[in-house]
């Protein structure tokens, strides 16, 4: 089976989860590449209803794989807990799941100061989710981050958190009047977590590379979307992780030549989290009916999220930067009861027409959607496990994203539950 890379192409939530969960009987592993526990995938059959944080949705499959890549950032309480909560479920997690040594800890000064700054930045805020990602990736790129690994080396971490905690005490009570830590305390937690963890932390694009070696397959499963990309997104309003399928091989260490196909999760409508750009965004009924229909609040948070229309400019992106093979379209059983659904087709940036997202454009919010109106099909297709089944003003609308986009439509999701599906 060739590996496959699900990569979200829009900002997020666009059930890259049920996908994940759908398709990876397929495969031997599931791996997952960047981001932390401010993200999250919700899986649904029959009547359970899982909703995993930083543990790869192949986990609920026994006999997969899961690895958290060296491109993650982990709070290990959080996982722990998640862990927890997966076993009284019923979730078997044992030896299937491993954490890379390289992947960077979140500590309880990323979160203070992700909150302190939020809350410093009034209207300018971006809208993160306050658990300390962006911080810790900081501490990351800043050469002085706190490492999986380092859970395992007493002497090391009880250093390095007293290094930090010199710095972060320091900015957190003069500059945003906010409580200390005890770095004492921050060690003697931490090491505690080392040893729990202990059994699944391993080197893990050694780890990875050895089963590709003998011929195992992977599923290589992402967080966000391309526009929450750090470099790619509508900045400054995304993620700390480059969510692109490039992120893949930085993230789990794998050669590119190893990601075989790619398939973009494309939600039927568009949504975001947050503050930035969102050209399609809808501020009235239409877009609180897509909201309660979608169920459009956060996994992770329960915030609402913003509702609008399908947006072709950022999916031609997110195309272009991931070359996707092909589309898994998700909740569009939303839209079964509009008499109308606009698609945005293009921007009109200062009189000149644009087809894929003007990123130069975004800060000033300086762009037009132009759309295209297409008929509702008035009618519910919910469970649905068969295109011919679709009625046709839903199959217009699916060819028309293909035509577009230049890709297929392989999946359709026709409700939330993993049997409510359409594989062609």
């Amino acid at each position: 089976m060739p590996n496959l890379a699900v990569i979200g192409t829009q900002w997020g939530d666009e059930g890259k989860g049920k996908i994940v969960d759908l398709l990876c009987e397929q495969f031997d592993i599931v791996a997952r590449y960047q981001g932390g526990h401010n993200a999250g995938h919700t899986v649904k059959f029959a009547d359970q209803h899982f909703a995993l944080r930083l543990i790869p949705s192949g986990i609920l499959h026994a006999d997969k794989l899961c690895l958290l890549g060296n491109g993650m950032v982990i709070d290990p309480e959080a996982l722990l807990e998640e862990i927890e909560k997966l076993r009284a479920l019923g979730v078997h997690i044992d030896s299937n799941l491993k954490i890379s040594d390289s992947a960077h800890c979140i500590l309880p000064y990323h979160k203070a100061l992700d909150l302190a700054r939020e809350e410093a930045a009034g209207q300018g805020k971006i809208g993160t989710t306050g658990r300390g990602i962006g911080p810790a990736y900081e501490a990351k790129v800043g050469r002085y981050g706190i490492r999986i690994a380092d859970l395992l080396d007493p002497d090391l971490l009880r250093a390095r958190i007293e290094f930090a905690c010199a710095e972060k005490n320091l900015l957190l009570k003069s500059v945003y009047g906010r409580e200390t830590y005890d770095p004492q305390k921050l060690f003697e937690t931490y090491l505690r977590y080392g040893e729990v963890l202990a059994e699944r932390i391993t080197n893990g694009t050694v780890w990875i590379n050895e089963h590709l070696r003998n011929g195992k397959s992977v599923m290589f499963e992402g967080a966000q979307g391309t526009m929450l990309d750090i470099d790619h997104g509508t900045y400054p309003f995304v993620t700390s992780s480059n969510t692109v399928v490039g992120g893949i091989c930085t993230g789990l260490g794998v050669a590119p030549k190893h990601i075989h196909r790619v398939i973009g999760v494309v939600k039927a409508y568009t949504t975001r989290v947050g503050g930035g750009a969102f050209p399609t965004e809808l501020t009235d009924e239409q877009g609180e009916h897509l909201r309660a229909r979608g169920n459009e609040f956060g996994t992770v948070t329960g915030r609402p999220r913003r509702c609008g229309w399908l947006d072709l400019p950022v999916l031609r992106t997110s195309a272009m930067l991931n070359g996707i093979d092909s589309i898994a379209l998700t909740k569009l059983d939303v839209l079964d009861e509009l008499a109308e659904i606009p698609i945005c087709t293009g921007y009109n940036v200062r009189g000149e027409r644009w087809k894929t997202f003007p990123a130069f454009a975004v800060s000033h919010h300086d762009y037009k959607p132009e759309y295209r109106t297409f008929k509702g099909w008035k009618k519910s297709i919910v469970g649905l496990t068969s295109i011919d089944d679709l009625p046709q003003a839903a199959r217009d609308y699916i060819r028309f994203i293909e035509d577009e986009v230049e890709a297929p439509v392989s999946i359709i999701s026709t409700g939330p539950r993993r049997e409510e599906t359409i594989v062609r």
